[in-house]
């Protein structure tokens, strides 16, 4: 099984600025990489760390016990952060990090169905305890029109059209290789020859529409941008084009007052009424090093931004 390494976890923690009594939120704990140099620099403060998965808790509070107690692990999904938070009588932060995508442990566990490189049965569901939901169910009884659609718009998969006729004809599909077969067998020859894995787009597009990715991140992040304290920072690390689309749109939103356009055409210069600022103007990718020891790290994008 392949270790998980955190991606950009110097970077992401720093731009966190970090207090020892501050109160700080990991929505996605997986297996406690980036929790844990938090947890590090805290003395009165408290970590909670949010997850779903039965097993990434585990592994994340015996990881987090070594280091100290003052953490606390939220079982949820982090589109339920404020709720979660409240529970514990808790409703201002000073700093929350997301690492998204899922963990290289949930990829290499066949029975999850995450992964095109292990045969298993079709699942995706990062929650199998609440979510009904699982790429099994899509892939036998959506309509082609249904599944062309998720590839085309959660995959940007050329070839959606192929592909969700090529699993209407060849249902039931049970399991991950006979998807990758029938993926394989909707594509061209100089397509299949390329060093990408054919079946990357559409595992992904069922993944995250499955789990609902898009609409989690957006609501969760809204709720983070009303949870910080003055001062207060929030660090994500995206994977993919759509995660960053969402960032990029809702921290330009917050960012900039309808007054800034006007005030940047006076001869005097005017305060911004905007209530949050950008840390970095652009995103931060891996450094040569995490590049070559990290596969994970090279589609990697990390955002800041910081509650005046």
């Amino acid at each position: 099984m392949e270790k998980h390494i955190p991606v950009l976890l110097h970077e992401s923690i720093e731009l966190l600025n970090i207090k020892p009594d501050g109160i700080y939120v990991d929505c996605t704990l997986g297996r406690g990489g980036h929790s844990s140099e938090i947890l590090k620099q805290l003395t009165s403060g408290k970590l909670y760390a949010i997850d779903q998965d039965p097993t990434a808790i585990i592994e994340g509070r015996e990881k987090l016990n070594k280091i100290s107690n003052n953490f606390e692990i939220l079982e949820g999904n982090f589109l339920n952060i404020q709720a979660l938070l409240a529970l514990k009588g808790v409703f201002e932060v000073d700093g929350i990090l997301y690492d998204l995508g899922v963990s290289s442990p949930q990829f290499d566990v066949p029975e999850r169905g995450f992964s095109y490189r292990f045969d298993g049965p079709l699942d995706m569901r990062m929650d199998t305890i609440n979510n009904q939901l699982s790429a099994h169910e899509v892939v036998n009884t959506y309509s082609y029109e249904q599944i062309r659609d998720i590839l085309w718009k959660y995959g940007d998969e050329d070839f959606a059209p192929r592909i969700a006729q090529t699993i209407i004809d060849n249902r039931p599909v049970n399991t991950t290789f006979e998807l990758v077969e029938l993926i394989k067998k909707s594509l061209p020859q100089k397509v299949l020859k390329k060093p990408k894995h054919p079946a990357k787009k559409t595992f992904q597009a069922l993944r995250i529409y499955v789990n609902d990715e898009i609409g989690v991140l957006t609501d969760s992040l809204k709720q983070s941008l009303d949870l910080l304290k003055p001062g207060g920072r929030i660090s994500v690390i995206t994977f993919h084009s759509l995660e960053e689309k969402i960032v990029k749109n809702i921290f330009n939103e917050v960012t900039q007052d309808p007054q800034d356009a006007i005030l940047a055409s006076l001869p005097i210069r005017i305060e911004s009424n905007a209530k949050f600022e950008l840390i970095i103007k652009k995103p931060i990718k891996a450094n040569v090093g995490e590049l070559e020891n990290n596969r994970r790290s090279h589609s990697a994008k990390l955002w800041a931004i910081r509650k005046k």
